[in-house]
């Protein structure tokens, strides 16, 4: 097998493993049906907006349980909003995550909420560093000629 097809043969492989493991659902798939010739580099454009999203709203977070009083009403807003963003993309461990960060938060559980937010810090950078890997293979095929699988 010629190099192309080792690289898309890995390709392949590893989406399927991010699928089968949960970090990726059916809605990154939707988000590569999108991207075309006219648009190749959409979902890596898409990805990277989440990124920067999700940084700050995991510094946000932060700051707000180091405050004296936790505005439980702002940590749900951005809950929501993670949630809503990873959603789109298809992370559903993260978006998992939230949703059970919205119940602790609604019950103003401060314990529940700090472990919900390591969770989500966790999560963030396991999916992060996958579609980074993700992204590097679909360079190496183009860059030897090849072009991207369709799943």
């Amino acid at each position: 097998m010629d190099l192309v097809g080792q690289l898309q043969r890995q390709f392949v492989d590893y989406t399927t493993s991010l699928t089968r493991e949960g970090f990726l659902d059916d809605q990154f798939k939707q988000l590569q049906k999108l991207q075309d010739e006219s648009n190749p580099e959409f979902v890596v454009e898409v990805v990277s907006l989440f990124f920067e999203d999700s940084e700050k709203l995991l510094n946000d977070l932060a700051s707000a349980f180091q405050q004296k009083i936790v505005d439980y009403k702002k940590v749900d807003a951005h809950v929501h909003q993670f949630k809503g963003s990873s959603s789109s993309i298809g992370a559903q461990r993260v978006k998992n995550v939230c949703v059970a960060f919205k119940t602790y938060c609604e019950a103003r559980n401060f314990e529940g909420c700090s472990i919900c937010l390591q969770s989500l810090e966790q999560e963030y950078h396991l999916v992060k560093s996958k579609l980074e890997t993700l992204f590097k293979l679909e360079q190496q095929i183009m860059a030897a000629g090849g072009s991207v699988p369709e799943l």
